[in-house]
């Protein structure tokens, strides 16, 4: 019998040991909530605690994930603001502050820090003073950004932060967290509209296991991915936050330099400092369809990190993933490497860059 079939039950201590674990890696002394789902259960489940009828919105959208806060956010009665940039770009802590002052009833603000389905990434830190600022509710999706690049949630002044295993953190996506600050809890406990006896419901977590003293789960959890998380974070703090950043950083950095270099794609965003660690976009020529493009580097290299865009962006983006083990120098002289072979072109040259821009990168982290 495998051994993963006969392990004793996870208990409510090792459950709280790694929400503990969580709360560590967002820098963050407010409740965290593991939640037993993929990281879209937390993400409605946070809107659908603090939105309400008579509530106002602001909605950033700079990717496919913005699109569908909206929609909840609608759903849920709440009048909604969007603030939408192109996505190749990301928004400003300006752009923010002149949404907020253009409304003042503005109460909540949603915000993905980085989009790896778009390749672009926000400057929370500043989105955020303008939040605060203005005195409204911020929840962030770091999904993507978490081990990626930095995430100081107290700091910032971030309401409700979720996050989830399987990106930068390589770990399950069968598990995720939210963090819920004392704001939000009154938010969410305010508001008559919010889920309960749901497994929407944050409230029914609060009583059931956090403000009960996290001495007995409310339910059986999923026990594997519970077990892998808690193995993913041991790794991060083993190798050392600062270290895991540093590679994703590196890692994009060199995927960037090395397919200027081949000169046949172009980064989807343009600009570096808007490019998010987890993920390089890249922008396809006319009559190279990026779907065709990807199938044609896994016949290649069936390893690859590589995957066309979604939905219409499948016509015109590759996504490189730089996940976890993937954010390292060789999976990334391996992509280019096969980019160079499917598109006719000399590999020298873009792993000369990739080297290059991999130890600057690297050096500029330490």
């Amino acid at each position: 019998m495998s051994p993963f079939l006969d392990l004793p039950p996870l208990t409510a201590a090792q459950f709280a040991a790694t929400e503990d674990k969580v709360a560590a890696l967002l820098h963050t002394t407010a409740d965290v909530i593991v939640t037993q789902g993929e990281a879209l259960l937390p993400l409605e489940a946070a809107i659908r605690g603090a939105a309400h009828p008579g509530s106002t919105a602001l909605n950033i959208v700079t990717g496919p994930y913005g699109q569908t806060f909206g929609n909840w956010l609608r759903d849920c009665g709440a009048k909604v603001v969007d603030l939408a940039v192109p996505f190749d770009t990301a928004v400003s802590g300006a752009q923010v502050a002149e949404a907020l002052a253009a409304d003042p009833s503005i109460d909540f603000v949603s915000l993905v820090h980085a989009e790896a389905a778009t390749g672009n990434t926000n400057p929370v830190a500043e989105i955020a003073a303008a939040v605060r600022a203005h005195g409204a509710l911020l929840m962030l999706d770091a999904v993507a950004s978490v081990a990626a690049e930095p995430l100081l949630t107290d700091a910032w002044g971030v309401d409700l932060c979720v996050i989830g295993g399987q990106k930068a953190m390589g770990g399950p996506a069968g598990v995720s967290a939210v963090s819920v600050s004392a704001r939000a809890w009154e938010r969410i406990a305010a508001n008559p509209a919010a889920p309960r006896h749901s497994y929407l419901s944050l409230l029914d977590w609060k009583e059931r296991w956090t403000d009960a003293g996290r001495t007995a789960l409310p339910h059986a959890p999923a026990q594997l991915e519970m077990l892998a998380l808690d193995a993913c974070l041991d790794r991060i703090a083993a190798d050392g936050l600062p270290t895991v950043i540093a590679r994703h950083r590196a890692a994009a950095a060199a995927t960037r330099a090395g397919v200027r270099a081949l000169g046949t794609l172009d980064p989807f965003v343009p600009d570096d400092a808007h490019a998010a660690p987890v993920a390089t976009t890249l922008r396809t020529p006319a009559g190279l369809a990026a779907a065709g493009l990807a199938a044609e580097l896994l016949r290649l290299d069936p390893t690859l990190p590589v995957q066309a865009g979604g939905g219409a962006l499948a016509r015109t983006m590759l996504r490189v993933n730089h996940y976890g083990p993937a954010a390292a120098l060789t999976p990334v002289r391996a992509t280019l490497t096969a980019l160079a072979t499917a598109t006719g072109t000399d590999a020298g040259p873009a792993l000369t860059a990739a080297d290059t821009a991999w130890g600057e990168a690297l050096t500029a982290g330490r």
